[in-house]
């Protein structure tokens, strides 16, 4: 199992795996547990997702899989800066055919990585042919809302927001660019271009969250949903599932989302020319400083 380093100011080192797997029933809980970096997403976490993602679809006595984060939040989105952070090393790749990212520079590199552990794994996880239940609470931010975006129902609590803050590194969006799918267009161009915080009843008025409940009920109200899934015929809700995927990918979803990924890329490139790298030197420090006084739920 993977585990992170101890923070080096200070802060409560992550206790265990970075990602837990625990089953109950035919309900089984995928969780993110990077609690003292608000689950920030390295490559070591991706995997470990899609590791516990494969054990959970191969258990015949799993109906429903549930994704939850550790902590305060679900996820801050991709790992941009901490301890952890492990974008330069090699991993076995899984969600494509792209070669390895570690030893190529330039665009080459970003290219093949991303495609694998971002556009590639979400494509993978959206396609799992089992219900999965985004349980989110705090931040869903960036590569947060990927997350979330690949699955089927999303419970999220009173105090959870979600935000897709990139522009301001000159970036059009995330890497899985679902936000015209899951959001009305002039909506999704507003949460791009203010970086603003989307409150989760907001988010629940707009048909992208499907139920807000209070934070110390979360867990408890996504497992009765859970049970409730788990409930129905197993052949049922996946070929339920797959009829809804379909009617999105009809609607333009899987060749948008290729689409957004070139830009996305044009964009890094663009940075790293004109720029202190393909983040336009961004960090987490500057994107917080650059968002202080302007985000709003």
């Amino acid at each position: 199992m993977t585990t992170d380093p101890v923070p080096a100011d200070g802060r409560q080192a992550p206790a265990g795996p970075v990602v837990r797997y625990e089953r109950s029933g035919p309900v089984a809980t995928v969780t993110m547990n990077r609690p003292a970096y608000r689950n920030a997403q390295n490559s070591a976490m991706t995997y470990a997702l899609d590791e516990a993602f494969y054990e959970a679809s191969a258990d015949d006595g799993v109906k429903v899989i549930v994704l939850a984060g550790a902590g305060d939040h679900f996820s801050s989105g991709h790992d941009i800066g901490t301890p952890g952070r492990d974008a330069h090393l090699p991993h076995p790749r899984r969600a494509g055919l792209w070669w390895d990212h570690s030893d190529k520079s330039g665009a080459e590199s970003r290219f093949a990585r991303e495609s694998e552990v971002y556009l590639g794994m979400c494509r993978r996880w959206r396609e799992i042919p089992k219900p999965l239940i985004a349980s989110v609470q705090g931040a869903c931010v960036a590569g947060g809302l990927m997350l979330a975006w690949v699955c089927d129902l999303i419970v999220a609590s009173e105090d959870a927001f979600f935000a897709d803050p990139v522009v301001r590194m000159g970036i059009p969006g995330v890497e899985y660019f679902a936000h015209p799918w899951v959001l009305p267009p002039r909506v999704a161009k507003e949460l791009l271009y203010t970086g603003d915080r989307m409150s989760a009843h907001r988010a629940r008025e707009l048909g992208m969250v499907n139920r807000v409940v209070p934070r110390e009920q979360l867990a408890v109200r996504t497992r009765e949903l859970a049970g409730r899934v788990a409930a129905m015929p197993r052949m049922g809700l996946a070929l339920a599932k797959r009829a809804v995927n379909q009617a999105e990918d009809l609607q333009g979803l899987h060749g948008g989302l290729d689409a957004a990924f070139a830009l996305h890329h044009l964009a890094h490139a663009h940075n790293a020319e004109t720029s202190a790298g393909p983040l336009a030197g961004m960090d987490v420090r500057t994107m917080k400083a650059r968002a202080a006084g302007t985000d709003g739920a």
